[in-house]
């Protein structure tokens, strides 16, 4: 678990760096897929993360709009301001923390009822999801997209014989 976190949050920052040659008004341009253009998919895959692992919690969801957050620099302080508190959680995993329920009151009036452990893997599975719509768009601009290679990146220790 943890080391997919990590892979997350390596990416996430390549991109970033990416985005620090790219203008304002590409970062910010409405894109076809997705929730809109590449500024506003970091901000969405920063909310999201944060969002799961407070519900997990039992604590509040973020309730901002991306409005707030309408620059790299501006997203790349919200990213550093909620990462302590999802690295926190993440660190702290266990296996204990699998199979327990979490509920979550759906509109419908009925509950959703899923595991700790699904909703874990979600949140990998949603940012790897969004960091391929960022690559499609990547070469929409003319630019080579981030690596999403896991190989390479230093995740893991070779174990001792």
């Amino acid at each position: 678990m943890q080391t997919m976190f990590r892979y997350n949050w390596l990416v996430r920052e390549d991109w970033y760096r990416w985005c620090e040659d790219v203008s304002e008004t590409e970062l910010l341009r409405a894109r076809t897929g997705g929730i809109g253009g590449i500024l506003h998919t970091l901000f969405h895959m920063v909310d999201v993360e944060w969002s799961w692992i407070r519900a997990l919690q039992g604590k509040p969801d973020f309730q901002e709009s991306f409005n707030a957050y309408d620059s790299l620099a501006k997203v790349r302080e919200l990213d550093r301001a909620f990462r302590m508190d999802v690295e926190s959680f993440v660190l702290a995993w266990d296996n204990s923390m699998e199979h327990r329920p979490h509920l979550d009151p759906q509109p419908n009036g009925k509950v959703a009822v899923d595991t700790w452990g699904e909703i874990m893997r979600h949140v990998i599975a949603h940012h790897i999801h969004h960091a391929g719509q960022l690559s499609v768009w990547a070469r929409e601009v003319g630019k080579k997209p981030v690596s999403a290679n896991v190989i390479g990146r230093g995740l893991m220790e070779i174990a001792a014989e």
